[in-house]
């Protein structure tokens, strides 16, 4: 584990360092239509996908490059030249006249002034609001130096814009919850599905029984706000259940200490680090494991809950996770105390086999069905195509290949 550590914090520094070398964040990549262009596109996301030559060749750690990918090839098939630059880049200046322009976060504020009157404007929402998200990790830790005594700094906090008040409309990934945090600036909203990037057959040789005592908790970075103090709490006072930690713990050295003795020292709970689902080892361990434990207190969708439910994993989550927990698929906590997760776990860990192998079939069929490449693709485009034909029908947007 710690070489692993080490070997990490080396591939990280490098890939930061070759990525400033090269200026990937103010990048400006063109993408042409063939044929004369029906309008001007300006797609402010992650421009790391338009610079990797094939789809083939994208990462996999995030939904984002494929989606920011996506949305760009999408917006070229409609008939659109699209630039595409990262949402970082807040240096970068219009030098064209553009008819669209679609930003996540920084920039569509900046550059509202800037457009044309005739531009559509469409927030893409990938998190929860600035509003929502760090209050609400500012209250975990708060309650986390309550309990514990450790006061841990915020990790990750949104930085404030205000797109969502200069957009004419969004996409958005997440659910009732996370789309209640962008309602106050009455723009219409279009749900469109995280994708997942692997899909797997469901596990029907799985164990359930040998299962039914061990669970994971699988996230990124910002581990009180997504709830790893609290699984860590839990589990380490229920030594009959097992918990696998899979995540970039040794990332937030603050929380590493704060919880040496139950990610290093407790017999029930193991520490597998950061994991790339494309690994063998993710697949053997949601072949070995019940559920998944997530009490994330905001986000936009969780794609690692996504990824786990294709993988055979039961989700145990919270309503802020932005994914719709019906009671045959899941478990949905309602306030992600200490008690509601050492019951619902309890609960989960105590039912026949047979039910459990039901629940996590009914999980993977759901995410089959709603979360995958080909459903974002579909839902994103006809969300653009709506937007831009309520605003400037005067396009003619080419219609599906």
């Amino acid at each position: 584990m710690r070489l692993r550590t080490w070997l990490g914090r080396f591939h990280r520094l490098g890939t930061r360092l070759a990525r400033r070398a090269r200026g990937i964040e103010r990048r400006v990549v063109r993408l042409e239509p063939p044929g004369e262009p029906v309008g001007q596109a300006l797609l402010s996301y992650i421009v790391d996908p338009f610079l990797a030559g094939a789809e083939d060749r994208l990462p996999l750690s995030h939904t984002h490059f494929w989606e920011s990918w996506r949305m760009g090839r999408t917006l070229v098939e409609l008939g659109f030249a699209v630039d595409a630059i990262h949402w970082t880049n807040t240096a970068f200046l219009p030098t064209r006249s553009y008819d669209l322009v679609v930003d996540v976060r920084l920039n569509l504020e900046r550059l509202a002034p800037l457009l044309p009157s005739g531009a559509v404007k469409v927030m893409h929402i990938e998190t929860s609001h600035p509003a929502v998200h760090n209050p609400a990790q500012r209250r975990r830790l708060a309650a986390l130096a309550a309990r514990r005594g450790v006061r841990l700094a915020p990790f990750k906090m949104l930085e404030e814009n205000r797109a969502i008040e200069h957009a004419d409309a969004a996409t958005i990934l997440g659910n009732e919850v996370t789309q209640a945090g962008y309602r106050f600036a009455g723009r219409p909203l279009h749900p469109v599905p995280i994708s997942q990037p692997l899909v797997w057959p469901f596990p029907d040789g799985k164990p359930f029984a040998e299962c039914r005592r061990r669970f994971v908790w699988f996230g990124s970075g910002g581990m009180v706000h997504k709830g790893l103090d609290l699984v860590l709490e839990v589990f380490a006072g229920l030594p009959e259940l097992e918990l696998a930690v899979v995540g970039p713990v040794d990332r937030e050295r603050a929380f590493s200490r704060a919880f040496a003795r139950e990610l290093e020292r407790t017999p029930n709970i193991t520490t597998h680090g950061w994991m790339e689902i494309a690994d063998p080892a993710f697949r053997r361990l949601a072949d070995r494991s019940l559920a998944l434990v997530y009490p994330s207190c905001a986000e936009g969708q969780n794609g690692g809950a996504v990824t786990c439910m294709h993988a055979g994993l039961i989700p145990v989550l919270s309503r802020e996770c932005g994914l719709d927990l019906a009671d045959d698929r899941g478990v949905l906590l309602r306030d992600s105390s200490l008690d509601e997760i050492r019951s619902r776990v309890l609960e989960l860990a105590s039912r026949p086999p047979e039910q459990s192998a039901a629940m996590a079939r009914r999980a993977w069929e759901w995410v089959r069905v709603h979360h995958t490449r080909e459903r974002f693709a579909t839902a994103w485009r006809e969300a653009i195509v709506a937007i831009v034909r309520e605003r400037r029908p005067d396009l003619p947007l080419r219609p599906s290949a």
